[in-house]
């Protein structure tokens, strides 16, 4: 089993930044790749940036060149930089992480709010 934590959510300022983290503890050594989705009101739940285990990103096209991911393996978190944040990229923001047996982990969601 994995554990997720997220943390890094907020209110932000159309054109502000923020960064998500999300920490992974129990059978770390299963993880394959790590990554992002999040759930606006009234839409279905996106990808927004995934990382796989040898650190390639793949990104979402409504995010691509404003969102970085990345990992630090040591601690066993991926993060999110998000940049240039607009009104749409509100809603709230779900760490994923998929293990090499192809089991789905999901942490609990943080919220993120852009406002006008």
């Amino acid at each position: 089993q994995v554990q997720l934590v997220e943390s890094g959510g907020g209110l932000v300022q159309a054109g502000g930044s923020l960064t998500l983290a999300c920490t992974a503890s129990g059978s770390v050594f299963s993880i394959n790749a790590m990554g992002w989705h999040r759930q606006a009101p009234g839409k279905q739940r996106e990808m927004v940036a995934t990382i796989s285990y040898g650190g390639i990103p793949t990104y979402a096209a409504s995010v691509k060149r404003r969102f970085t991911i990345s990992k630090d393996n040591v601690k066993n978190t991926v993060y999110l930089q998000m940049n240039s944040l607009k009104p749409d990229d509100t809603g709230v923001y779900y760490c994923k992480v998929s293990s090499f047996a192809g089991k789905d982990y999901w942490g609990q969601g943080t919220q993120v709010t852009v406002s006008e």
